[in-house]
């Protein structure tokens, strides 16, 4: 249910559980969590979905059956956050709950115009995995992340964009080729060089 390519120093790495929205099962998050941790040598990863929906965050039965306080989350966001490489979340569609995660570690996230953003975790009775909020309000800010979190908010692709949650929405067949184009410099680069500049990166 989860598919990796390997072009070139390009992993590409796609959630399949589109018959359910790909909602991610723990098997999903530890095969995440494996590729993360081995993309230590990639030259840039894209991270996207298949079908509609980018994913609808961790599966209902398994979260409640203890997969919401796994630590495969924040494996899986540290280990993404650590890559030093460029890393872009082609969100294919709506993104929900726990897979918030993993996108904001990446450093770049675009989406198409359909995709809504929200993480009802409060509602279901969990608490977000720590860096999450973290991550969130970097971006956009305490405020806006209370509304997302705590007044359990839908915010639309372009909404998300003005908040700067997302760096830029373009229409479904521009998806992939726009996130090829945001890594085709680092793929080129020497790679020490595109590490050292995403370590002066805040």
């Amino acid at each position: 249910m989860i598919d990796l390519t390997q072009d070139d120093g390009l992993w590409t790495v796609t959630l399949n559980n589109s018959e359910k929205a790909n909602a991610l099962t723990s098997a999903m998050l530890g095969e995440l969590v494996r590729i993360a941790e081995a993309a230590t040598q990639a030259r840039a990863l894209i991270l996207t979905g298949a079908g509609r929906v980018f994913s609808a965050g961790a599966d209902l039965d398994e979260a409640r059956a203890g997969l919401a306080t796994s630590d495969l989350w924040e494996r899986l966001s540290g280990a993404i956050a650590a890559l030093p490489c460029l890393t872009v979340a082609a969100l294919n569609g709506t993104l929900a709950g726990g897979a918030n995660g993993m996108v904001l570690a990446c450093d770049l996230r675009i989406a198409v115009p359909s995709a809504k953003f929200f993480y009802p975790v409060m509602k279901l009775g969990f608490l977000p995995q720590s860096s999450d909020p973290k991550r969130m309000a970097a971006l956009i800010g305490p405020s806006r992340t209370k509304m997302i979190l705590m007044a359990g908010q839908k915010i639309s692709a372009e909404e998300a964009c003005a908040f700067g949650l997302v760096d830029r929405v373009v229409e479904p067949e521009q998806l992939m080729p726009t996130a090829h184009a945001l890594v085709a410099d680092s793929l080129a680069a020497d790679p020490t060089i595109a590490a050292g500049i995403a370590g002066l990166c805040p």
